[in-house]
């Protein structure tokens, strides 16, 4: 969700997006074209011609291909995109013990400003 939240370059944003609802779309569509396509073939196993038979089950083989192939490259694109991401937008915080014989109005600059930390920092 950072990811999302993220101020940085939007055409990653509106290329996922894009990819999700397409997935949310074609994965139906593909379902059913395949179980008409499959349900066809067998009805022309047992009532007609076997060519149209072997046709059909050619193009479910063919409808489904194409589906796993996009879905595939599809998901290895946004994974490594995120991992780009992840590499190059990291936010560490390193976070000094207090000293037991330092008063508290003595503390280094670096401890004050790492209690106004951002929630988007990691702390270490």
């Amino acid at each position: 969700l950072q990811w999302l939240r993220n101020p940085g370059p939007q055409h990653e944003k509106r290329t996922l997006f894009g990819d999700m609802v397409c997935f949310l779309f074609i994965t139906p569509l593909a379902t059913i074209s395949g179980w008409l396509c499959l349900r066809g073939a067998v009805d022309h196993l047992h009532f007609s011609s076997r060519l149209e038979a072997v046709g059909l089950i050619a193009l479910t083989v063919a409808l489904f291909t194409i589906y796993l192939f996009w879905t595939l490259v599809s998901f290895r694109y946004h994974c490594r995109l995120y991992n780009e991401w992840r590499r190059t937008n990291q936010r560490v915080i390193l976070l000094i013990p207090k000293s037991a014989n330092v008063p508290s109005n003595q503390q280094s600059p670096l401890a004050l400003h790492s209690l106004k930390r951002n929630s988007k920092e990691t702390i270490v």
